[in-house]
């Protein structure tokens, strides 16, 4: 990883714990083993660290890792992104103590635009999930994610299906496979004017309005198929319009670095 990813991977804005809400933890809440990733972390006073933490039975959490900027500490090497861990903690309130950290296996790797998409789905992953809110089938879909793209598999098709089961796991799952007004099924061979708010529709009865797609496209991406070119496209502007619903107008820091 190089210095300026490895910087953006550690800085990223994030919902921020201050030393104040540290010292002000409160109901009981503890952790063994459990399967986690660090999804982003950030220097804590000296020696310390501060931690975003997807886990699969308690979902996004944040953890104090003490002592784990020390050169010689055990933790200082395993909290790494992409990093398959399990991990004990305990503490009080919205922000626990790091108490043990084991891989389960070698952390993902691989570089440029696959390392880009690695961050992306961390930063989704910071920006649309709540702390305290587990989602374990949105962590089997990250795991999986991690593992295509180490892979070197279709980054796009990655991509989209994870953003697709995102969506569908914190409750906004996307219609692809028949039409908002009709319920009448899509048909390949028809456009759509896809409404992130609604669905999609002939596009001959909405000009103008919502994001044009076929309907090969939406299918594709209902069951989880390869796209042809024509389809990434139009899947990627589709995928954009309905996750800006959700993020609102700040802009991902991830997507800027792509260039795009």
């Amino acid at each position: 990883m190089s210095g300026s990813l490895a910087n953006w991977a550690t800085g990223i804005e994030t919902a921020r714990g201050s030393e104040e809400t540290i010292r002000q933890m409160s109901a009981g809440a503890h952790g063994e083993l459990e399967p986690a990733y660090v999804l982003h972390r950030r220097p804590y006073r000296e020696t310390s660290a501060l931690l975003e933490i997807f886990t699969r039975a308690h979902g996004r959490i944040a953890l104090v890792a003490r002592g784990a900027r020390r050169p010689r500490s055990v933790l200082r090497a395993a909290l790494t992104p992409f990093a398959p861990l399990l991990l004990s903690w305990s503490g009080r309130g919205e922000v626990g103590t790091l108490r043990a950290a084991e891989r389960q296996h070698q952390p993902v790797t691989f570089g440029g635009e696959m390392l880009l998409s690695g961050l992306y789905l961390n930063e989704l992953l910071m920006r649309l999930t709540h702390r305290h809110d587990p989602h374990p089938e949105l962590f089997d879909a990250y795991a999986k994610a991690l593992r295509a793209l180490e892979d070197a598999m279709d980054a796009e098709l990655t991509l989209r299906v994870f953003e697709k089961r995102m969506l569908e796991a914190i409750g906004y799952g996307m219609l692809l496979d028949r039409e908002a007004e009709s319920g009448l099924p899509v048909v390949r061979e028809q456009r759509y004017a896809y409404r992130a708010d609604r669905g999609p529709d002939p596009a001959a009865a909405h000009r103008g309005d919502g994001v044009e797609v076929s309907g090969a496209t939406l299918l594709a991406l209902a069951n989880e198929q390869p796209l042809d070119e024509a389809g990434r496209r139009e899947a990627k502007r589709l995928m954009r319009c309905v996750l800006r619903l959700h993020l609102g107008d700040r802009p991902l820091a991830s997507r800027a670095m792509f260039g795009a």
